[in-house]
Parts: structure tokens; C-alpha cells; sequence
């Protein structure tokens, strides 16, 4: 099998070096007989930067012109940065015929159990989201018979517009970004996205 490696560091320190990862990778694919590295990845971003990420867009080009079979990272978080991001990323491999793989949490969707859990995160994140989008909605409704005006945009009455502001809002809460990257990410106003938490509740 075809096995391309990826990782990614946040920065440059030291303490964030893309061998240490790399190392664990190369060591994986030489336990496995027939697996051969075709190309290694590596990016130095976060992983919502989707600008600097240029490794990952090589690899995700290169999928689709089938140069390997299987992409294999240390840990799902240097590949991913939501489940729904995994989610809708393996969609697009998975007519491709690419596998994915990693070596920390034992992901491979090469195995039946591999494609269930992948599915049942999904499912677990869209659940998340819509409980989000509920609070948002619920909060608003709240403001609203408390004789507090709803400025524009209105969220509730726009469910594309919920969503975005429900995405930011749980990248908030999960602690993986500020209000102003979680704002600028999900392309909705810095303003917004505050108003939109604090009538939300608790």
C-alpha cells in the first residue's frame, strides 16, 4: 500500500518540530510489510490556516490524481480542525479509494470499524452543532420577550447564518479559538458572534 505521511507543527520552536512526528510515521510504515512512503507532507500552520496549509492542499490535490493509497498522520488534530473537517475531507477520499489513517487514536478506515467510528463522530458533531444552533435560537427568542432588540443580522430568521455563528460559537467554547478567529473562520462579524453568546446563556 501507498502511504502518504503528513504533519503539521503550529510553529517553529523547537518544541514543535515536524520530525518528532515523522520519525513516528516512517517507524509505523516500516512495521507494516508492502507499505511504502510515496511523499511526506509537512506544514508549519495552524490548522485553520488554510493560506500557509499549502502541504495539505499538495496532498489533497494529489489524491485526486491517485498517487497513493492511504494518508497516515500522528494524531488526528494535525490533519483536522473540526470532526466535521475530517468529516467532509474523508467524503471526498473516500471514492477516491484513499484511506485514511493515524497512528495515536488508531484511526483506519481502511476496516469496517474504522468507516463506523468515522460516522458516528460525524453524526456526534452534527448533533453538537444543532444543539448549538438551538441555544442560539432560544437565547434570542429570550432577548427578544425581554423587550431587548434584535439587531441585525437577524440569526434565527437566516439558518445559513445560525449555522456559522453556531461554529464559531463552539470553536469559542472548546477553547481552540479566540472570538475574533472564530469570528473571521466562520465568516461572520466579530459583533455577532459576541451578541449571539451572550444571549445564548450559559
Amino acid at each position: 500500500m501507498r502511504i502518504a505521511l503528513y504533519a503539521r507543527v503550529s510553529t517553529r520552536d523547537k518544541e514543535q518540530n515536524p520530525d518528532t512526528q515523522l520519525l513516528r510515521l516512517r517507524d509505523f510504515v516500516a512495521a507494516h510489510e508492502n507499505w511504502t512512503v510515496t511523499r511526506e507532507y509537512v506544514d508549519i500552520a495552524s490548522a485553520n490556516d488554510a493560506v500557509r496549509r499549502t502541504a495539505w492542499r499538495q496532498l489533497n490535490d494529489d489524491a485526486v490524481k491517485h498517487k497513493f493509497d492511504a494518508v497516515l498522520v500522528f494524531k488526528l488534530d494535525r490533519a483536522f480542525r473540526s470532526v466535521k473537517h475530517m468529516h467532509d475531507t474523508l467524503t471526498v477520499w473516500e471514492p477516491l479509494h484513499v484511506s485514511f489513517l493515524s497512528t495515536q487514536e488508531g484511526f483506519d478506515t481502511t476496516t469496517a470499524l474504522g468507516r463506523l467510528l468515522l460516522n458516528l463522530l460525524a453524526s456526534l458533531a452534527e448533533f453538537e452543532l444543532e444543539l448549538i444552533r438551538e441555544r442560539v435560537t432560544a437565547g434570542m427568542e429570550r432577548a427578544r420577550r425581554q423587550g431587548k432588540v434584535i439587531g441585525r443580522p437577524k440569526i434565527a430568521n437566516d439558518p445559513r447564518k445560525a449555522q456559522k455563528v453556531a461554529q464559531a460559537i463552539a470553536a469559542v467554547q472548546s477553547g481552540q479559538l479566540s472570538y475574533r478567529k472564530a469570528a473571521k473562520a466562520a465568516g461572520v462579524g466579530l459583533t455577532t458572534l459576541q451578541r449571539a453568546m451572550k444571549e445564548s446563556g450559559p
